[in-house]
């Protein structure tokens, strides 16, 4: 049985039962106490450990590399590399997280692993000062640039209120595999980033969604093409002045990581560790009424791991 369909039934006959939770200071996530150990996790929160650490237990958990890369695949894996700044300003994706999920896409036999994005400071000098370009291709993954218009093509969006067409990367439209690796922050505009939010970073005209409703076009667009999984790294988390950042002094170090193939509940979930109530940001209320995913953590079976 799929695990959304033991869940899907399991919700019908009552057999589970949401219980809040404490994980921690930054907040709760709201798990079951009845969980079924034949079936993988929708949603695994882990925290304590180093990021590549927390990704392989994380992995496990949901069932393991296999669930999601077949041999001779062609896989993207999207982080937020859009700031020329360093890792501990919590801009970007946590690189030796990066590392292990390429390392990881590899020796389940994938036949490729790319990794870009359409950044917001100069592409080539975010690459470098972030670590993630160095770390992808010691891992063996291939660094591609998004900083030019003939690299995206476009697309419809059937179901966008706002957003009704963009143009998309190649690497996403080519891709057997897709892999969303955004870093919990602030976000001046959005309130937060996190895995719906980073899909901005796969088109080429963010400036429409910024004035024509941020939240309605981040919700439109995740209507689209849902990534096959999620991992939110809130290893580093930029609690103020996003999405850039100033100094350390606006970074927590939480140890964070969410992993879901339902990115609107990875987002509810990681909306909890910063301590913001999901219902308070527009975008995954949006998607979660599009039938995107499920914001509802109750209706989740979720594991929890502290290492």
């Amino acid at each position: 049985m799929k695990r959304r369909d033991f869940i899907n039934k399991s919700v019908k006959a009552g057999l589970l039962t949401g219980a809040a939770v404490s994980f921690g200071k930054y907040g709760q996530l709201l798990a079951n106490t009845a969980f079924n150990n034949e079936v993988p996790y929708d949603l695994v929160a882990i925290r304590n450990g180093e990021p590549a650490a927390m990704y392989q237990r994380a992995l496990n958990a949901m069932g393991g590399i296999s669930q999601y890369v077949k041999k001779g695949q062609r896989v993207v894996v999207k982080p937020n590399i859009g700031w020329d700044v360093v890792p501990e300003l919590g801009a970007n994706t946590n690189p030796e997280l990066v590392k292990a999920i390429v390392k990881s896409c590899l020796d389940a036999g994938a036949s490729s692993v790319y990794t870009f994005d359409h950044t917001c400071d100069d592409w080539k000098k975010c690459y470098k000062n972030s670590k993630l370009e160095d770390v992808i291709e010691d891992a063996g993954g291939k660094v591609v640039p998004g900083n030019n218009e003939r690299y995206y093509e476009e697309i419809e969006i059937p179901k966008g209120k706002r957003l009704t067409s963009a143009k998309v990367h190649e690497q996403i439209l080519e891709a057997d595999v897709f892999i969303n690796v955004p870093v919990l922050k602030n976000h001046g505009s959005a309130k937060l980033t996190i895995s719906m939010k980073n899909l901005m970073g796969i088109v080429w005209d963010r400036g429409y969604w910024h004035r024509n409703d941020l939240h309605q076009c981040i919700a439109d667009f995740a209507t689209w093409r849902q990534p096959d999984l999620n991992i939110v790294d809130a290893y580093r988390v930029m609690m103020k002045n996003g999405p850039r950042g100033r100094s350390e002094a606006d970074v927590a170090k939480m140890k964070f990581l969410v992993m879901s193939d339902d990115m609107v509940a990875a987002d509810a979930a990681a909306a909890k560790i910063f301590g913001m109530d999901p219902n308070g940001v527009p975008h995954i209320e949006y998607a979660h009424d599009f039938n995107v995913g499920n914001m509802n953590l109750k209706q989740q079976e979720i594991g929890r791991i502290k290492m």
